[in-house]
């Protein structure tokens, strides 16, 4: 019997990357996975190649995490077909030179990365219980980052680092929070830094640019399948079944940023979040 067989998760980003890897490796340890991925013919595409193993249990449904109304839609159809939730990855990640918005107005890489991934998380929570996880994809990056209370939009001053960044710790402060507030449940969620791994998330699907020098750099870089190692990890080992609201590097806990460790700053976050969410445009 494998580890995860009779178990159901979702994993963002799924159609290629680390997010590909992590299906693979859920899935072959017998999960269930939803393969939650924007673009349906890329999504096709890679639900294809994974099944080529036919033992793999896949389930391709589509989702924009960068729209609040999609990311609704998908927990909706998720909670009529499933019981259960076991396992959650938030592992999609946007980052872009250029100031861009969500369909709801926020900074592109606030919206996705932190704002998309909260959405689902707290729509999905209701169908996990004792023994689930989630496992949040953060980044090294977070040690410089600054939640912009006071333009959380980044209107003024827009730079990449300064917005990945914010994004990046909104993603630990989400789990120190989200870990605090369901400890009781038996629900785990961590964060992790995958490090350097080469993907396409700083190729724009359009234009192609990024692309010439995400190839140079390859060599130097991870593997997909390495950078997801402690998400897996995470997601499916039994010596952290029991360990919640910390940051991982490397399958070990990590040392994050002190803003990164501030509770009341993670429930700042946390309130501005849930009025985000919710509020009328």
């Amino acid at each position: 019997m494998r580890k995860l067989d009779g178990k159901t998760a979702i994993v963002t980003g799924a159609n290629s990357g680390m997010g590909m890897a992590t299906v693979e490796a859920l899935s072959d340890e017998g999960a269930t996975v939803i393969m939650l991925c924007r673009d349906e013919k890329r999504g096709r595409e890679a639900l294809a190649k994974l099944s080529e193993v036919n033992s793999r249990k896949l389930d391709l449904i589509l989702c924009d995490l960068g729209d609040f109304d999609s990311i609704r839609a998908f927990v909706r159809l998720v909670r009529r077909k499933y019981e259960r939730i076991d396992i959650l990855v938030n592992n999609a990640g946007f980052i872009s030179l250029d100031r861009q918005e969500t369909k709801e107005g926020l900074e592109r890489q606030f919206g996705i990365n932190h704002m998309g991934h909260f959405l689902l998380t707290m729509g999905l929570i209701k169908m996990m219980g004792e023994g689930s996880r989630i496992v949040n994809v953060a980044s090294g990056a977070h040690k410089v980052g600054k939640i912009h209370f006071d333009d959380i939009n980044l209107t003024k001053g827009y730079n990449v680092v300064k917005a990945y960044s914010q994004s990046k710790l909104a993603n630990v402060l989400f789990t120190r929070e989200l870990a605090r507030g369901l400890k009781k449940r038996g629900i785990t969620v961590n964060c992790c830094h995958p490090g350097a791994v080469a993907t396409n998330i700083g190729i724009d699907r359009e234009t192609g640019f990024g692309k010439t020098i995400t190839g140079m750099l390859k060599p130097f870089f991870q593997t997909p399948m390495e950078g997801a190692r402690t998400a897996i990890f995470l997601a499916t080992d039994d010596s952290v079944k029991n360990i919640t609201g910390q940051y991982f590097y490397k399958c070990r806990i990590a040392r994050s940023s002190k803003r990164s460790k501030d509770m009341a700053l993670a429930r700042k976050l946390y309130d501005l979040s849930i009025r985000i969410s919710t509020r009328k445009r």
